[in-house]
């Protein structure tokens, strides 16, 4: 008569005769305690058997005063650039616009990271520098129409500049000013969440 043998391993759930669970055939059997090979693959945590704790995640930034900063930057330095074509080649490039939107986005989210307020700030920002742009152009072209300077017509005579923006706006400028406020606040959010 044979003699019965005990299964190895540890007792389960304090059941000494018990087996533990057996490893898939084309996988040898892990001792517990012991560390899976990376690109092993990971089995459910069975009753007994201690559980990896999870690492957990790094820090979010949320520094909305940083973010907002890097916003009005990016606003100022894209609302010059943005009138400067629109000046030199006196057309309103509407795909410019939206470009502005970008740009103010993805400085205020990569420096002001998960902020709930930010994007918002965003479409502020960026829409009072696609309008800054704008001006920046109309004085341009009037400055050159006139053989005058710029900064006479935009610091001395702003009005007439504003009042050149009125006559050439037309519905699909607030397109524009709507498209990039949401392209604003997309690539806010999306740039944030990147961190």
């Amino acid at each position: 008569m044979s003699e019965s043998t005990q299964p190895s391993g540890p007792p389960v759930d304090a059941n000494p005769y018990a087996t533990a669970p057996a490893a898939p055939a084309d996988q040898p059997p892990v001792a517990p305690g012991t560390a899976v090979p990376q690109g092993a693959p990971q089995f459910a945590a069975q009753p007994g058997f201690p559980v990896a704790p999870t690492a957990p995640a790094g820090p979010v930034r949320n520094n909305f005063p940083l973010g907002l900063v890097a916003a009005i930057g990016a606003g100022v330095v894209s609302a010059i650039l943005y009138g400067l074509v629109t000046g030199l080649t006196k057309h309103e490039i509407g795909y410019a616009a939206v470009g502005v939107g970008f740009l103010v986005g993805i400085a205020a989210g990569r420096l002001g990271g998960r902020s709930q307020t930010l994007p918002v700030a965003s479409v502020i920002v960026s829409v009072a520098a696609i309008y800054l742009g704008q001006l920046i152009g109309e004085a341009m072209i009037i400055a050159d129409h006139f053989d005058v300077g710029f900064s006479k017509v935009f610091f001395d005579h702003f009005s007439v500049a504003q009042e050149a923006w009125k006559a050439d706006a037309d519905p699909l400028t607030f397109v524009f000013f709507a498209i990039a406020a949401y392209v604003a606040f997309q690539s806010t959010r999306k740039a944030g969440h990147g961190h």
